[in-house]
C-alpha cells in the first residue's frame, strides 16, 4: 500500500480500465438527458391542453437549468491536471489557481441552478398551495437540475480518471 493515498482501502483495480471510463462517460450522458427529459416533459405538458390550471412554466423556471447546464460545461472544460500544475508546466504561471477559480465558477453555477430550482419550487408552487399536477412543474425542475449536477461529477470523474492506458507526451 503506498503512503500517499488518504484512505486505508486501495483503489480497485476496475477502475482503472477502458471500459469503466466508458461506462462513466454513457452514464454521465443517460443522467443528463434523463434530467433534461424531465424538465421538457414539464414543460411540454404545461403548455398542452391537459394543463388544468392557469400556471405554465415561464422564462423563470428555465434560468436554474440555463445555469445548471453552463456550469457543467465550464466544470468539464478543465482538466484535472490544470488543478495541481506547477507554475512553468503549461503556458505561464498561476495556471493552478485559475484552474481552481475556473472550477468554482462552475460549481458555483451549478449549485445556483439547483438552489434556483429548489427556489421557484417553494415560491411559485408550494407557498401558493397547489396540487400534483401543477406542482409536478416544479419538482422536475428540481430533480433535472439534481441529474444534471449528478451527471458533471460523473463525466468529471470518469474523463480525468488516471489510467494506465494512456500515452503521455513529455518534452
Amino acid at each position: 500500500m503506498s503512503s500517499h493515498r488518504l484512505f486505508r482501502f486501495p483503489k480497485p483495480e476496475w477502475l482503472n480500465t477502458p471500459n469503466t471510463r466508458t461506462a462513466g462517460v454513457y452514464l454521465a450522458g443517460a443522467l443528463f438527458s434523463l434530467g433534461f427529459f424531465f424538465f421538457v416533459d414539464a414543460s411540454t405538458y404545461s403548455g398542452s391542453a391537459k394543463n388544468g390550471s392557469d400556471v405554465h412554466i415561464r422564462f423563470v423556471d428555465w434560468i436554474p437549468g440555463i445555469c445548471s447546464a453552463l456550469g457543467m460545461l465550464v466544470i468539464n472544460s478543465i482538466e484535472k491536471t490544470r488543478l495541481s500544475a506547477d507554475s512553468y508546466s503549461y503556458s505561464g504561471s498561476g495556471v493552478a489557481w485559475k484552474a481552481r477559480l475556473v472550477l468554482f465558477l462552475g460549481f458555483a453555477l451549478m449549485a445556483g441552478g439547483l438552489a434556483g430550482s429548489v427556489a421557484v419550487l417553494v415560491l411559485k408552487y408550494v407557498v401558493n398551495d397547489y396540487g400534483f399536477p401543477t406542482l409536478y412543474f416544479g419538482v422536475a425542475n428540481v430533480v433535472a437540475n439534481g441529474l444534471i449536477m449528478l451527471s458533471s461529477v460523473v463525466l468529471w470523474v470518469s474523463q480525468n480518471m488516471e489510467d494506465d492506458y494512456t500515452y503521455n507526451l513529455a518534452l
